[in-house]
């Protein structure tokens, strides 16, 4: 099996190497994180015009149809050149608006560059179960009132659009009753907070307070979102990967350039056996993950929803601790120098500790492929 990137994909990768090198240094992204808004208008138009976020969108409304593999390479150079603006946000609400069908314009929109799309799901009891959902959606007429509590949406204060999750019925953590609503930032009674995150980036929280939307705010087929959400958060999650694979490389460059100039006893301290061990580990870690990371951006292509859950799983799991490991091994190896705010290592730590707990956690994963449909009886029958 060829693993190599066509030439398209090779062409945008570098299109946003060069990019990040010329206007996105690291001094460039540290004013951007400390601004006010915490984005930067003229990144966001430069991605727009590298066709980035037209890339995920279907052709029929302007955009690329581009695969996850696709999504993979340009997600490894923003993780590597650890990029804070709402590109993930956005991309991931598309692909909520791609599943449901029914939002041509806004895709289109999304495509130009002209909206910006966060995803309002988690909520303060809910942790990695996207299900449990108290929000609830009232019928109002021909439309519905929204009310409730959404929890460290990213990039929400920076969105034109929100994606929001609520019960028109069923039971607390229940598949059934899920429906999916496409909500402007701006609606009347919708309230939010906005912060920078551990990592640099935005999130808010978010009330909403008999916020009403129309019929046609609804995303797929109301009280039968959870197919759609399912989806779209594993497809969130394979974005994840991707990035993690891209900032853990970047951090592991770094740490061997370190290796190589820091000296200590007259000699280069990358020349001490028991710091090469580490490195070698490192090495390890990240391949594992790399390859995990594409596994899973191939099976989101699967029509086989329960294939799509394994590998998603399998690889947000691998590479939650590869994360950790490259993370922890690159701030101990750079000494005290590791967790300064004027060191790159520290803020890729950072990133990745918080893409750990972003889409499911080590735990969450392990036990959600763990649940697939004949996992079970497989083990067990090898046991026997």
């Amino acid at each position: 099996m060829d693993f190599n990137f066509n030439p398209e994909q090779t062409q945008f990768a570098d299109a946003l190497k060069r990019w990040i090198a010329r206007d996105y240094s690291f001094e460039a992204r540290r004013a951007i994180v400390h601004s006010e808004a915490g984005v930067s208008s003229a990144a966001w138009a430069t991605l727009a015009e590298l066709g980035m976020t037209a890339l995920p969108v279907p052709e029929a409304q302007g955009g690329f149809s581009g695969s996850a593999v696709d999504m993979l390479v340009v997600m490894q150079e923003l993780g590597r050149g650890l990029v804070v603006e709402p590109y993930f946000a956005t991309v991931l609400g598309a692909e909520f608006l791609r599943l449901g069908g029914q939002h041509a314009g806004l895709l289109e929109q999304v495509a130009s560059g002209e909206l910006t799309l966060a995803c309002a799901l988690g909520e303060r009891q809910s942790r990695h179960d996207m299900r449990d959902i108290t929000t609830r959606a009232v019928p109002d007429g021909d439309g519905y009132l929204l009310s409730g509590d959404k929890k460290v949406v990213l990039h929400g204060a920076q969105a034109g659009m929100l994606v929001v999750s609520a019960r028109t019925g069923g039971e607390a953590r229940g598949e059934d009753g899920i429906s999916l609503f496409v909500v402007p930032a701006d609606a009347a009674g919708l309230r939010s907070v906005d912060y920078r995150t551990l990592d640099g980036l935005r999130a808010a929280d978010i009330v909403f307070d008999k916020v009403r939307v129309d019929g046609g705010a609804v995303i797929g087929t109301p009280g039968a979102g959870w197919p759609i959400l399912d989806a779209a958060l594993d497809y969130g999650a394979g974005l994840l990967c991707a990035e993690a694979v891209g900032a853990m490389e970047a951090i592991f460059d770094a740490t061997l350039d370190y290796l190589k100039t820091r000296q200590q006893f007259g000699a280069p301290i990358g020349k001490f056996q028991a710091l090469q061990h580490r490195m070698a580990d490192m090495l390890i870690h990240l391949e594992q993950a790399r390859s995990m990371a594409l596994l899973a951006a191939v099976r989101l292509g699967s029509e086989d929803a329960a294939e799509r859950r394994r590998a998603v799983s399998a690889a947000k799991y691998r590479i939650n601790l590869a994360a950790r490991f490259i993370g922890q091994q690159a701030v101990q190896l750079h000494g005290g120098m590791g967790v300064t705010d004027e060191l790159p290592a520290a803020h890729y730590f950072k990133r990745l500790a918080t893409i750990e707990l972003t889409l499911g956690d080590a735990d969450h994963h392990l036990a959600r492929f763990i649940a697939q449909p004949g996992f079970m009886d497989e083990t067990q029958g090898a046991a026997a």
